[in-house]
């Protein structure tokens, strides 16, 4: 049985709002349309788990293929599918794993490189058009709680990861 509104602490009422933003905010920058937009704007032609592997490898070093399904919270038959299409569009390249020869890491190619760099581009002018009334000092805040913010998740899910490893069992290409 849920608490009644009028009875919930700040802090929890609070936490119930930054939840809410958050799952719009998400649906609506995960939306159909939104992915089509960004693909007309970006000259690009990727399917949303597509744009998801690359912009991940994009923000790491290069990961090997289990480790990046794990990342990503699914299955490493779809990891795999996705990178084939993408190794043949010529976005990503599979590279020895410096640590175990047998396995192998994904990393960007110059083309990759380049549609993250365009997708990006077409995501910061969308955000700058959204957030043109705010002022510097706003953004500077929010700019750095949304970072203390991410910080904290991160660390939370690496707890969660050491406490309840996936069961991803280990292998060459993994």
């Amino acid at each position: 049985m849920s608490t009644p509104r009028h009875c919930e602490s700040p802090a929890r009422s609070a936490t119930v709002e930054i939840e809410r933003a958050l799952n719009r905010i998400t649906y609506l920058t995960g939306r159909s349309r939104q992915h089509e937009r960004l693909m007309a704007e970006s000259g690009l032609s990727l399917d949303r788990a597509a744009v998801a592997i690359l912009r991940h490898i994009a923000e790491s070093e290069p990961l090997r293929p289990g480790v990046l399904a794990v990342r990503l919270s699914v299955e490493a038959s779809h990891v795999t599918r996705q990178l084939q299409q993408l190794e043949r569009a010529g976005h990503v390249v599979r590279v020895p794993d410096p640590d175990d020869r047998r396995a192998q890491r994904v990393q960007l190619t110059a083309a990759g490189l380049d549609a993250v760099e365009r997708m990006r581009e077409v995501r910061r002018r969308g955000m700058e058009a959204t957030l043109a009334s705010w002022s510097h000092e706003d953004l500077g805040q929010l700019a750095g709680l949304f970072g203390r913010l991410v910080d904290d998740f991160v660390r939370h899910a690496e707890i969660e990861i050491r406490d309840c490893p996936a069961s991803v069992p280990p292998g060459p290409g993994t």
